[in-house]
């Protein structure tokens, strides 16, 4: 659990935003430097979250008008946001006139006669050039097709900026993980929740219901995802939930993306409607033996490579190739975005293996399907790169299937 509770007291130490903010940005601008960029135009939310420490709601994500520029030796980043007189007078870390009002072309559904590419593109160019960044690379992370191609004629050299902050973000600090511990702490409880409700007769998108529910009252920022997955829809996997009913005899398992704060989950875990036959136990404890072999493997100074090899390859599972099992044996970084460095695979893992580093936290998943046809198991670790090895920070048991909704079962 957190060292302190969700909400700030005077009375004990919590998250300390102020130096969380300071020490994202210090991060990106050593990791700007790092990869010989002169600045950083930022149109991805996370990017410019970790940068700007700032939020206007999910509900602008992808309209590609919101951005940041972070400039060399420039001490504040450029904020461009649609709710720009909210912030001016809410974030208190700008400077006013660091924070201007976005439009941009809204992905092209502003009429291209209104020339919103081009303003945008004397914005940047402006900025970059009064402070001397105009003649350096300058890094993106995504961007429109006019946009770019605006720039460069502008003679702007864009690169890709996305690695930079890939690799700021790749360690957290400990004020993120404090936060990562909540964000998982509220699905901890929220699998509590659907394990009482887990019964005969309750479809799949009722228990998607029940954990927005229960996660938006504990004060979730977003809840992304729910994956409701039962019986035959689980192998192979589906990805998503839909209005099929359980029915007794049957494995279920969840995946649930909450964000708290801005940081994220990604979190499965298994229950059976009753209690589970032989193929069910099996299947179970065979992902739950290549998780906890492959957990054994995380500390720093060993590699992804190590951890790979617990998997079993994707013809042992049945599928043609690791492509169509990529997703299956998998680990992949969490933080503000929900797939970040590192990502572990067998599809590439075992010729390239990747260091692991003190302070990388990523998700780790296995699955598994039951003989028997009844189902498949899947179960996933969040998990903290320490010293000497790692710290798992997804508390809901997971040494067994959690048996639900009928007589004999956990829960009843």
């Amino acid at each position: 659990m957190p060292k302190a509770g969700m909400n700030g007291v005077d009375f004990e130490a919590n998250v300390d935003f102020r130096k969380l903010r300071k020490d994202r940005l210090e991060k990106a601008r050593k990791s700007m430097k790092d990869h010989g960029l002169k600045a950083l135009v930022c149109y991805d939310f996370d990017n410019i979250r970790y940068i700007t420490g700032t939020h206007v709601g999910e509900w602008n994500r992808n309209k590609m008008n919101r951005y940041c520029i972070l400039i060399d030796e420039v001490e504040q980043p450029f904020l461009f946001d649609p709710a720009c007189p909210s912030k001016r007078q809410r974030v208190d870390w700008l400077d006013k006139d660091h924070i201007m009002p976005a439009v941009g072309s809204m992905r092209g559904s502003i009429p291209v006669e209104v020339g919103m590419v081009e303003k945008v593109t004397d914005q940047i160019v402006g900025y970059l050039k009064e402070y001397g960044a105009d003649q350096g690379k300058v890094g993106m992370d995504i961007v429109d097709v006019p946009l770019i191609r605006a720039l460069e004629k502008a003679g702007i050299e864009v690169v890709d900026g996305q690695q930079a902050l890939l690799d700021a973000r790749i360690i957290k600090t400990e004020e993120e993980i404090e936060l990562l511990k909540t964000s998982a702490a509220m699905v901890d409880a929220a699998y509590y929740d659907l394990a009482k409700a887990l019964r005969p007769g309750i479809m799949e998108h009722e228990l998607v219901a029940i954990a927005n529910y229960k996660l938006y009252g504990w004060g979730a920022e977003l809840v992304e995802f729910v994956n409701s997955i039962s019986g035959i829809r689980g192998n192979p996997h589906s990805h998503t939930f839909s209005n099929r009913m359980i029915r007794p005899g049957e494995l279920i398992y969840f995946d649930i993306g909450n964000t708290y704060n801005g940081y994220k989950t990604c979190y499965y875990r298994t229950f059976s409607c009753g209690v589970p036959n032989a193929d069910q136990k099996k299947a179970y404890d065979r992902a739950l033996k290549w998780l906890r072999d492959s957990i054994k493997q995380i500390k720093a100074g060993n590699t992804s490579a190590d951890v790979a090899k617990c998997w079993p390859s994707a013809t042992e599972l049945g599928f043609n190739n690791e492509e169509e099992a990529f997703l299956l044996q998998f680990a992949h970084g969490i933080g503000l975005g929900l797939w970040e460095k590192p990502v572990i695979s067998r599809l590439f893992s075992l010729e390239n293996p990747f260091e692991l580093k003190e302070g990388m936290v990523f998700a780790i998943e296995t699955w598994c399907p039951s003989e028997d046809g009844s189902g498949s198991a899947r179960i996933e670790e969040e998990v903290v790169v320490r010293k000497d090895g790692c710290e798992v920070i997804t508390k809901f048991p997971s040494d067994e299937i959690t048996s639900c909704g009928l007589p004999g079962c956990q829960f009843l």
